[in-house]
């Protein structure tokens, strides 16, 4: 079993190999790499040789556009054997491990509650978790489920919130201020973490810390758009492009060689974390002309009206 720094850098290394060979949202899947190796190895009950097991955890991917980022952490897993460039740019329940089609942003957060609430009246013990982005908090429907999920109690809910400050239009204080985060999410009935994103212990140490309690939780996880490509790393024009052959280079080297970490507990008996408890739309269209070149973001703004 891999450990969950080990199988981000994989997934990342995938990402950027992926990239040069087409446009992706790149800075959207790089910095929720760590979030998603942490959750599939310590932090669901999974089973990568069964990813329809009725009994899984469920995780949706919320914040769509970062699709390639956990098609790439489900490739190293050996659930997905496909090509990932012969998959679409934003996810679909075709795909193995894929949980929900999303990408039209705000609706993973109701999914999900669907989901925990259908969960709880079937009897089953089954955790639900979703993925969203911060420029997508701005959507007015994530409020609506969150409020639902706070009155139904819904303790086998938890929402992981990629906190990269960036969307595709800029900085998100600037676009659409979303502090006091934190303060809102209490202020909806939900319990609160906050960590390092890119800190697999303290990734794994804030989920521990919301299994017990009554009612939904949050991880609001401070991230670095473009993690691990020191040229995309926190600029915005990187929201989606591709990679030219020294561009690819100079990200391989910078994502390095694997470290010697220590082995985590086995999928599906998450030891770190204890018990489980109550707990599309197609890729921008007009590739950038020259690889190598971010996507321009006007276009992109004007072909989807996305946030991160």
């Amino acid at each position: 079993m891999l450990h969950p720094d080990e199988l981000a850098r994989r997934a990342r290394q995938r990402v950027v190999e992926l990239a040069a060979r087409k446009a992706v949202h790149l800075g959207a899947a790089l910095s929720m790499t760590d979030l998603l190796a942490v959750l599939y190895t310590r932090g669901l009950r999974y089973r990568p040789d069964r990813p329809d097991w009725p009994d899984r955890d469920l995780l949706v991917l919320s914040k769509g556009h970062g699709a390639y980022g956990l098609y790439a952490v489900l490739a190293e897993l050996g659930v997905i054997e496909a090509d990932l460039a012969t998959l679409p740019g934003h996810p679909s329940d075709s795909v193995p491990g894929v949980e929900a089609a999303t990408g039209a942003l705000g609706h993973g957060l109701s999914i999900g509650c669907g989901m925990a609430l259908g969960a709880r009246l079937a009897g089953r013990d089954q955790r639900v978790v979703v993925v969203t982005g911060d420029g997508e908090l701005d959507e007015g429907s994530n409020w609506e489920a969150a409020q639902f999920a706070a009155h139904h109690r819904l303790g086998n809910l938890v929402a992981v919130v990629d906190r990269n400050r960036l969307q595709q239009e800029g900085d998100t204080e600037t676009v659409n201020a979303l502090e006091p985060l934190a303060d809102k999410w209490r202020a909806f009935g939900w319990r609160v973490a906050e960590a390092d994103g890119h800190d697999t212990a303290a990734i794994t140490d804030a989920l521990a810390g919301l299994r017990s309690g009554d009612g939904p939780a949050v991880l609001i996880a401070h991230t670095v758009k473009g993690k691990g490509v020191p040229f995309a790393e926190g600029d915005p024009a990187w929201h989606m492009g591709s990679l030219d052959a020294q561009q690819l280079r100079t990200a391989l080297a910078a994502l390095g060689e694997p470290a010697a970490l220590g082995e985590p507990a086995a999928l599906g008996e998450p030891a770190a974390l204890g018990e489980p408890a109550a707990l599309g739309e197609p890729a921008v269209p007009g590739e950038p002309a020259v690889p190598g070149t971010p996507a321009v973001p006007a276009l992109a703004a004007a072909a989807r009206g996305g946030r991160p």
